[in-house]
Protein backbone atom coordinates (compact mmCIF):
# COMPACT_ATOMS: atom_id res chain seq x y z
CA UNK A 1 0.00 0.00 0.00
CA UNK A 2 1.38 3.33 -0.99
CA UNK A 3 1.94 5.22 2.27
CA UNK A 4 0.13 8.42 1.20
CA UNK A 5 -3.32 6.52 0.66
CA UNK A 6 -3.42 6.45 4.74
CA UNK A 7 -4.16 10.64 4.45
CA UNK A 8 -5.64 11.02 1.06
CA UNK A 9 -9.42 10.89 -0.13
CA UNK A 10 -10.08 11.61 -3.30
CA UNK A 11 -13.64 12.82 -5.16
CA UNK A 12 -14.52 12.58 -8.91
CA UNK A 13 -12.11 11.76 -11.73
CA UNK A 14 -9.02 11.64 -10.06
CA UNK A 15 -5.63 9.51 -11.34
CA UNK A 16 -4.52 6.39 -9.70
CA UNK A 17 -1.17 7.52 -8.51
CA UNK A 18 -2.41 11.09 -7.56
CA UNK A 19 -2.15 11.23 -3.72
CA UNK A 20 -1.30 14.40 -1.01
CA UNK A 21 2.39 13.67 -1.23
CA UNK A 22 3.55 16.88 0.64
CA UNK A 23 1.43 16.74 3.87
CA UNK A 24 1.79 18.34 7.62
CA UNK A 25 5.53 18.07 7.93
CA UNK A 26 5.47 20.04 4.49
CA UNK A 27 2.94 22.61 6.01
CA UNK A 28 5.40 22.52 9.07
CA UNK A 29 8.73 23.48 7.47
CA UNK A 30 8.07 26.60 5.90
CA UNK A 31 6.36 27.50 8.97
CA UNK A 32 9.37 27.17 11.04
CA UNK A 33 12.02 28.42 8.41
CA UNK A 34 9.41 31.81 8.83
CA UNK A 35 9.96 31.89 12.28
CA UNK A 36 13.73 31.49 11.94
CA UNK A 37 13.12 34.50 9.25
CA UNK A 38 11.20 36.79 11.38
CA UNK A 39 12.59 36.79 14.58
CA UNK A 40 16.39 37.18 12.90
CA UNK A 41 14.62 40.80 11.73
CA UNK A 42 13.10 41.74 14.54
CA UNK A 43 16.58 41.60 15.99
CA UNK A 44 18.43 43.68 13.40
CA UNK A 45 15.87 46.32 14.16
CA UNK A 46 17.88 47.25 17.28
CA UNK A 47 21.44 45.86 16.58
CA UNK A 48 21.43 47.14 12.88
CA UNK A 49 19.14 49.97 13.08
CA UNK A 50 20.06 51.34 16.85
CA UNK A 51 16.16 51.34 18.07
CA UNK A 52 17.39 51.47 21.57
CA UNK A 53 13.88 50.66 22.78
CA UNK A 54 14.26 46.86 21.34
CA UNK A 55 16.86 46.03 23.17
CA UNK A 56 15.96 43.13 25.27
CA UNK A 57 13.09 42.46 22.79
CA UNK A 58 16.41 42.05 20.43
CA UNK A 59 18.29 39.97 22.36
CA UNK A 60 15.12 37.57 23.38
CA UNK A 61 14.86 37.28 19.14
CA UNK A 62 18.04 36.48 18.20
CA UNK A 63 18.75 33.85 21.05
CA UNK A 64 15.27 32.49 20.11
CA UNK A 65 15.87 32.71 16.39
CA UNK A 66 18.78 30.19 16.92
CA UNK A 67 16.45 27.95 18.77
CA UNK A 68 14.47 27.97 15.30
CA UNK A 69 17.43 27.63 12.82
CA UNK A 70 18.36 24.36 15.02
CA UNK A 71 14.99 22.63 15.05
CA UNK A 72 14.42 24.45 10.74
CA UNK A 73 15.29 21.29 8.93
CA UNK A 74 13.76 18.66 11.37
CA UNK A 75 10.25 18.33 9.12
CA UNK A 76 12.49 17.67 6.04
CA UNK A 77 13.76 14.95 7.93
CA UNK A 78 10.83 13.46 9.35
CA UNK A 79 9.18 13.60 6.00
CA UNK A 80 11.99 12.00 4.16
CA UNK A 81 11.74 7.89 3.69
CA UNK A 82 15.70 8.07 4.00
CA UNK A 83 16.56 10.84 6.50
CA UNK A 84 19.88 9.62 7.29
CA UNK A 85 21.17 10.75 3.61
CA UNK A 86 20.57 14.34 4.63
CA UNK A 87 23.95 15.34 4.89
CA UNK A 88 24.92 14.80 1.40
CA UNK A 89 22.92 18.66 1.32
CA UNK A 90 25.67 19.69 3.66
CA UNK A 91 28.80 17.73 2.12
CA UNK A 92 27.57 18.18 -1.41
CA UNK A 93 25.86 21.48 -2.04
CA UNK A 94 25.45 23.53 -5.43
CA UNK A 95 23.53 25.74 -7.30
CA UNK A 96 21.20 23.15 -9.61
CA UNK A 97 18.51 22.62 -7.51
CA UNK A 98 16.73 25.09 -4.65
CA UNK A 99 16.64 22.40 -2.54
CA UNK A 100 20.47 21.86 -2.62
CA UNK A 101 21.29 25.44 -2.46
CA UNK A 102 19.44 25.19 1.05
CA UNK A 103 23.22 23.66 2.13
CA UNK A 104 24.83 26.41 1.69
CA UNK A 105 22.18 29.09 2.28
CA UNK A 106 21.52 27.61 5.83
CA UNK A 107 25.41 26.76 6.52
CA UNK A 108 26.17 30.64 6.04
CA UNK A 109 23.05 31.73 8.07
CA UNK A 110 23.91 29.85 10.98
CA UNK A 111 27.13 31.07 10.91
CA UNK A 112 25.91 34.56 10.96
CA UNK A 113 23.47 33.85 13.91
CA UNK A 114 26.59 31.74 16.00
CA UNK A 115 28.62 34.33 15.06
CA UNK A 116 26.58 37.53 16.22
CA UNK A 117 25.28 35.51 19.50
CA UNK A 118 28.82 35.36 20.35
CA UNK A 119 30.13 38.78 19.70
CA UNK A 120 26.79 39.83 22.01
CA UNK A 121 27.75 37.50 24.25
CA UNK A 122 31.20 37.71 24.41
CA UNK A 123 31.16 40.06 27.09
CA UNK A 124 29.13 38.06 29.93
CA UNK A 125 31.18 35.25 29.07
CA UNK A 126 34.71 36.84 30.31
CA UNK A 127 32.75 37.97 33.14
CA UNK A 128 31.42 35.05 34.38
CA UNK A 129 34.14 32.80 33.94
CA UNK A 130 36.65 34.87 35.66
CA UNK A 131 34.43 35.61 38.68
CA UNK A 132 33.19 31.98 38.89
CA UNK A 133 37.03 30.86 38.42
CA UNK A 134 38.29 31.43 41.53
CA UNK A 135 35.23 31.02 43.76
CA UNK A 136 35.09 28.06 46.03
CA UNK A 137 33.09 25.43 46.79
CA UNK A 138 31.23 26.10 43.56
CA UNK A 139 27.66 24.26 43.11
CA UNK A 140 26.96 22.42 39.91
CA UNK A 141 25.87 24.09 38.34
CA UNK A 142 28.13 26.62 38.59
CA UNK A 143 31.18 24.74 37.91
CA UNK A 144 29.19 23.58 34.46
CA UNK A 145 28.37 27.18 33.83
CA UNK A 146 32.03 28.13 34.40
CA UNK A 147 34.28 25.84 32.11
CA UNK A 148 31.06 26.64 29.45
CA UNK A 149 31.68 30.03 29.74
CA UNK A 150 35.35 29.40 29.60
CA UNK A 151 34.95 27.33 26.05
CA UNK A 152 32.52 29.62 24.92
CA UNK A 153 35.38 32.77 25.27
CA UNK A 154 37.18 30.88 22.47
CA UNK A 155 40.57 32.90 24.25
CA UNK A 156 39.49 36.20 23.88
CA UNK A 157 39.56 37.99 27.09
CA UNK A 158 40.30 41.90 26.43
CA UNK A 159 37.81 43.50 27.49
CA UNK A 160 39.04 47.04 26.90
CA UNK A 161 36.74 49.51 25.42
CA UNK A 162 38.46 48.97 22.23
CA UNK A 163 38.30 45.61 22.31
CA UNK A 164 34.26 46.11 23.16
CA UNK A 165 33.90 48.78 20.12
CA UNK A 166 35.42 46.02 17.58
CA UNK A 167 32.81 43.82 19.40
CA UNK A 168 30.04 46.18 18.56
CA UNK A 169 31.52 47.05 14.73
CA UNK A 170 31.44 42.80 14.28
CA UNK A 171 27.38 43.26 15.60
CA UNK A 172 26.26 45.63 13.45
CA UNK A 173 28.50 44.06 10.39
CA UNK A 174 26.79 40.39 10.74
CA UNK A 175 23.22 41.89 11.41
CA UNK A 176 23.83 43.91 8.54
CA UNK A 177 24.55 40.46 6.15
CA UNK A 178 22.10 38.10 8.05
CA UNK A 179 19.11 40.08 7.05
CA UNK A 180 19.27 39.35 3.47
CA UNK A 181 20.20 35.61 3.78
CA UNK A 182 17.51 35.12 6.25
CA UNK A 183 15.14 36.48 3.56
CA UNK A 184 16.78 33.92 0.84
CA UNK A 185 16.94 31.12 3.87
CA UNK A 186 13.20 31.77 3.53
CA UNK A 187 12.73 33.00 0.25
CA UNK A 188 14.38 30.16 -1.25
CA UNK A 189 11.41 27.67 -0.02
CA UNK A 190 8.68 30.20 -1.67
CA UNK A 191 10.80 29.91 -4.80
CA UNK A 192 10.61 26.03 -4.46
CA UNK A 193 6.49 26.42 -4.84
CA UNK A 194 6.39 29.50 -7.56
CA UNK A 195 8.49 27.79 -9.77
CA UNK A 196 6.83 24.46 -9.97
CA UNK A 197 5.45 24.94 -13.78
CA UNK A 198 2.72 21.56 -13.20
CA UNK A 199 1.27 22.96 -10.26
CA UNK A 200 -1.46 26.06 -11.69
CA UNK A 201 -2.15 27.61 -7.81
CA UNK A 202 2.10 27.72 -6.91
CA UNK A 203 3.03 28.96 -10.13
CA UNK A 204 3.45 32.81 -9.51
CA UNK A 205 6.20 34.65 -9.08
CA UNK A 206 5.08 36.81 -6.11
CA UNK A 207 5.13 33.32 -4.09
CA UNK A 208 8.99 34.23 -2.65
CA UNK A 209 7.66 37.84 -1.66
CA UNK A 210 4.29 36.19 -0.42
CA UNK A 211 6.68 33.46 1.74
CA UNK A 212 8.90 36.30 2.78
CA UNK A 213 6.60 39.22 3.98
CA UNK A 214 4.53 36.68 6.10
CA UNK A 215 7.76 34.80 7.39
CA UNK A 216 8.64 38.56 9.06
CA UNK A 217 5.14 38.56 10.52
CA UNK A 218 4.97 35.05 11.86
CA UNK A 219 8.49 35.66 13.57
CA UNK A 220 7.85 39.54 14.89
CA UNK A 221 4.41 37.84 16.55
CA UNK A 222 5.78 34.48 17.58
CA UNK A 223 8.67 36.52 19.49
CA UNK A 224 6.05 38.90 21.03
CA UNK A 225 4.12 36.28 22.41
CA UNK A 226 6.65 34.36 23.50
CA UNK A 227 8.62 37.20 25.23
CA UNK A 228 4.87 37.56 27.37
CA UNK A 229 4.89 34.51 28.14
CA UNK A 230 8.38 34.83 30.15
CA UNK A 231 8.05 37.89 31.48
CA UNK A 232 4.50 36.66 33.03
CA UNK A 233 6.72 33.69 34.58
CA UNK A 234 9.38 36.60 35.61
CA UNK A 235 6.81 38.53 37.18
CA UNK A 236 4.99 35.53 39.06
CA UNK A 237 8.00 34.39 40.33
CA UNK A 238 9.54 37.90 41.60
CA UNK A 239 6.02 38.53 43.31
CA UNK A 240 7.13 35.64 45.52
CA UNK A 241 10.88 37.06 46.25
CA UNK A 242 11.77 39.00 49.41
CA UNK A 243 13.06 42.58 47.93
CA UNK A 244 17.42 42.16 47.52
CA UNK A 245 19.58 45.50 45.77
CA UNK A 246 18.90 45.17 41.93
CA UNK A 247 15.56 43.61 42.21
CA UNK A 248 12.44 44.40 40.01
CA UNK A 249 9.21 44.18 41.81
CA UNK A 250 6.10 42.79 39.64
CA UNK A 251 5.28 46.30 38.40
CA UNK A 252 8.46 47.27 37.53
CA UNK A 253 8.52 44.24 35.14
CA UNK A 254 5.00 44.99 33.97
CA UNK A 255 6.08 48.22 32.66
CA UNK A 256 9.05 46.54 30.68
CA UNK A 257 7.23 44.46 29.58
CA UNK A 258 4.05 46.72 28.37
CA UNK A 259 6.77 48.89 26.69
CA UNK A 260 8.66 46.64 24.24
CA UNK A 261 5.18 45.01 23.27
CA UNK A 262 3.95 48.23 22.12
CA UNK A 263 6.73 49.33 20.41
CA UNK A 264 7.11 46.34 18.43
CA UNK A 265 3.54 45.66 17.64
CA UNK A 266 4.21 49.17 15.61
CA UNK A 267 6.47 47.15 13.75
CA UNK A 268 3.81 44.66 13.30
CA UNK A 269 1.60 46.27 11.91
CA UNK A 270 3.60 47.42 9.42
CA UNK A 271 5.11 44.51 8.44
CA UNK A 272 1.35 43.05 8.55
CA UNK A 273 0.34 45.64 6.17
CA UNK A 274 2.67 44.43 3.76
CA UNK A 275 1.53 40.72 3.87
CA UNK A 276 -1.70 41.41 3.69
CA UNK A 277 -1.56 43.57 0.88
CA UNK A 278 0.51 41.41 -1.37
CA UNK A 279 -1.70 38.13 -0.64
CA UNK A 280 -4.43 40.32 -1.85
CA UNK A 281 -2.91 41.31 -5.20
CA UNK A 282 -1.76 37.78 -5.71
CA UNK A 283 -5.86 36.64 -5.19
CA UNK A 284 -6.48 39.74 -7.58
CA UNK A 285 -4.31 38.81 -10.08
CA UNK A 286 -5.14 35.17 -10.59
CA UNK A 287 -8.91 36.29 -11.11
CA UNK A 288 -8.34 38.79 -13.51
CA UNK A 289 -6.08 37.04 -15.68
CA UNK A 290 -7.88 33.83 -15.04
CA UNK A 291 -6.06 31.37 -17.38
CA UNK A 292 -6.92 28.37 -17.82
CA UNK A 293 -6.77 26.85 -15.05
CA UNK A 294 -8.86 29.77 -13.07
CA UNK A 295 -11.69 27.36 -13.18
CA UNK A 296 -10.66 24.48 -10.87
CA UNK A 297 -8.58 26.89 -9.36
CA UNK A 298 -11.88 29.27 -8.44
CA UNK A 299 -13.53 26.14 -7.65
CA UNK A 300 -11.18 25.41 -4.49
CA UNK A 301 -10.42 28.68 -3.62
CA UNK A 302 -13.78 29.91 -3.58
CA UNK A 303 -15.55 26.45 -3.09
CA UNK A 304 -13.47 23.65 -1.15
CA UNK A 305 -11.04 25.53 0.99
CA UNK A 306 -13.34 28.80 1.78
CA UNK A 307 -13.69 28.04 5.36
CA UNK A 308 -9.70 27.49 5.45
CA UNK A 309 -8.77 30.34 3.18
CA UNK A 310 -11.43 33.19 3.92
CA UNK A 311 -12.53 32.39 7.60
CA UNK A 312 -9.33 30.95 9.29
CA UNK A 313 -6.77 32.83 7.29
CA UNK A 314 -7.88 36.15 5.77
CA UNK A 315 -10.16 36.74 8.83
CA UNK A 316 -9.03 35.44 11.63
CA UNK A 317 -5.39 35.36 10.78
CA UNK A 318 -5.11 38.82 9.19
CA UNK A 319 -8.04 41.15 9.75
CA UNK A 320 -9.11 40.49 13.40
CA UNK A 321 -5.32 40.49 14.83
CA UNK A 322 -4.86 43.52 12.47
CA UNK A 323 -7.59 45.86 13.66
CA UNK A 324 -6.78 44.61 17.36
CA UNK A 325 -3.01 45.93 17.15
CA UNK A 326 -4.07 49.09 15.33
CA UNK A 327 -6.47 50.01 18.28
CA UNK A 328 -4.96 52.54 20.57
CA UNK A 329 -4.18 51.55 24.19
CA UNK A 330 -2.92 48.02 23.25
CA UNK A 331 -3.07 45.68 26.33
CA UNK A 332 -0.84 42.49 27.25
CA UNK A 333 -5.12 40.31 27.67
CA UNK A 334 -5.07 42.02 23.50
CA UNK A 335 -2.23 41.11 22.41
CA UNK A 336 -1.94 38.03 23.50
CA UNK A 337 -5.34 36.52 21.43
CA UNK A 338 -4.08 39.05 18.31
CA UNK A 339 -0.77 37.51 18.18
CA UNK A 340 -2.07 33.84 18.21
CA UNK A 341 -4.29 34.65 15.58
CA UNK A 342 -1.72 36.03 13.75
CA UNK A 343 0.46 32.89 13.86
CA UNK A 344 -2.59 30.76 13.31
CA UNK A 345 -2.99 33.17 9.78
CA UNK A 346 0.43 32.57 8.80
CA UNK A 347 -0.08 28.70 9.37
CA UNK A 348 -3.02 28.58 7.16
CA UNK A 349 -1.52 30.42 4.85
CA UNK A 350 1.21 27.72 4.19
CA UNK A 351 -1.71 25.17 4.87
CA UNK A 352 -3.22 26.39 1.88
CA UNK A 353 -0.54 26.37 -0.50
CA UNK A 354 0.92 23.12 0.82
CA UNK A 355 -2.25 21.10 0.89
CA UNK A 356 -4.60 23.58 -1.08
CA UNK A 357 -1.97 23.39 -3.93
CA UNK A 358 -2.61 19.51 -4.13
CA UNK A 359 -6.17 19.55 -3.68
CA UNK A 360 -6.70 19.61 -7.10
CA UNK A 361 -6.54 16.54 -9.88
CA UNK A 362 -4.31 16.99 -12.72
CA UNK A 363 -7.26 16.22 -15.07
CA UNK A 364 -9.24 19.54 -13.76
CA UNK A 365 -12.43 17.44 -12.79
CA UNK A 366 -11.34 15.65 -9.73
CA UNK A 367 -10.17 16.57 -5.87
CA UNK A 368 -8.20 15.22 -3.23
CA UNK A 369 -8.63 15.77 0.42
CA UNK A 370 -6.15 15.63 3.15
CA UNK A 371 -6.84 13.80 6.78
CA UNK A 372 -4.53 14.82 9.30
CA UNK A 373 -3.67 11.29 10.98
CA UNK A 374 -4.53 12.45 14.69
CA UNK A 375 -3.59 8.65 16.31
CA UNK A 376 -0.42 7.00 14.95
CA UNK A 377 -0.44 3.64 15.05
CA UNK A 378 3.30 3.21 13.17
CA UNK A 379 6.29 5.62 13.01
CA UNK A 380 5.13 7.36 9.84
CA UNK A 381 2.04 8.23 10.87
CA UNK A 382 3.02 9.72 13.88
CA UNK A 383 5.95 11.59 12.27
CA UNK A 384 3.40 12.63 9.28
CA UNK A 385 0.62 13.19 11.87
CA UNK A 386 -0.50 15.88 14.73
CA UNK A 387 1.84 14.61 17.16
CA UNK A 388 5.13 14.82 14.85
CA UNK A 389 4.15 18.85 13.86
CA UNK A 390 3.62 19.38 18.01
CA UNK A 391 6.80 17.63 18.30
CA UNK A 392 8.32 20.23 16.07
CA UNK A 393 6.56 23.21 16.95
CA UNK A 394 7.74 22.39 20.71
CA UNK A 395 11.23 21.53 20.35
CA UNK A 396 12.49 25.42 20.03
CA UNK A 397 11.12 26.41 23.37
CA UNK A 398 12.82 23.74 24.76
CA UNK A 399 16.08 24.57 23.12
CA UNK A 400 15.29 28.34 24.41
CA UNK A 401 15.19 27.50 27.65
CA UNK A 402 18.17 25.62 27.33
CA UNK A 403 20.26 28.21 25.34
CA UNK A 404 18.77 31.24 28.01
CA UNK A 405 21.21 29.23 30.82
CA UNK A 406 23.74 30.24 28.52
CA UNK A 407 22.70 33.33 26.93
CA UNK A 408 20.62 35.24 29.39
CA UNK A 409 18.36 37.59 27.35
CA UNK A 410 17.73 39.61 29.96
CA UNK A 411 19.71 42.04 31.90
CA UNK A 412 22.53 41.65 29.40
CA UNK A 413 25.25 44.34 29.18
CA UNK A 414 25.90 44.86 25.73
CA UNK A 415 29.11 46.02 24.07
CA UNK A 416 29.17 49.80 23.76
Amino acid sequence: MVLEEIWTLKELLVYPNEYIYWSIQIVMYPFMTGLVAGAFVLSSLYHLFGLKKLKDMAHFSLVFSFALLIVAPLPLLFHLLQPQRNFYVMLTPHFTSAIAAFGIVFFIYGSIVASELWFVYRKHFVETSQRLKNKINKTLYEKSNYIVCTILTLGAYDLSQAALKKDAQAIRILAGAGVPVACCLHGYAGFIFGSVKANALWMTPLMPVIFIMSAVVSGVALCMLTYIMAMEIKRYLASRRRPFPGYQSGEEIKGVEIHEVRITAKYLIFFLIFSISLEALDLVFRGYTAVKSWDILRSVIYGKDFFNIFILQYTMGNLIPFLLLLLPGLTIRRAIPALAMVLLGVFMMRWNVVIGGQAFSLTFSGYMHYLLPIIPHNLETFKEGLLGALLIGGLPFVLFWIFNKIFPVFGLSEPP
